[in-house]
């Protein structure tokens, strides 16, 4: 499978055959000079592992994951697949709700950064979540 229907905004950033796969949205403004270039929202498709040691990742498993990343330090969403192509599918599908404004990224943050994510509300065109909910 592949990333032919990611919508707008996303683009492949990397792509293993087998293995890999980086998406990022937007990297056109996450330049420093309009968006914060460590901000870019970047999704992963990997099957390695997922513990938190060093070289874990390089540890393949059975279990495909999706992670979407906000920051280096701010993860987001991460779904489970069985197959690569599953995760390929699940990670346009990510894709497309975070466009879409169905991704309460807000809520991802330990600490509030409220004027960023206005703008992040205004790049991505959705509503965002309610800080006030």
């Amino acid at each position: 499978m592949s990333y032919d229907a990611l919508p707008e905004g996303w683009q492949v950033w990397a792509d293993e055959p087998e293995g890999r796969s980086v998406l990022t949205y937007r990297p056109d403004v996450f330049n420093t000079k309009d968006f914060p270039a460590p901000c870019l929202p970047t999704i992963y498709v990997t099957n390695g592992s997922r513990k938190r040691r060093p070289g874990a990742s390089q540890i393949p498993t059975d279990t495909w994951h999706v992670s979407l990343f906000l920051e280096p330090e701010v993860e987001g969403t991460v779904e489970r697949y069985d197959s690569r192509a599953a995760a390929v599918a699940g990670a346009t599908d990510l894709a497309a709700r975070f466009v879409s404004g169905e991704v309460d990224y807000r809520g991802f943050y330990q600490v509030p950064r409220a004027d960023y994510l206005d703008r992040l509300d205004e790049l991505v065109g959705g509503e965002g979540a309610d800080p006030d909910e």
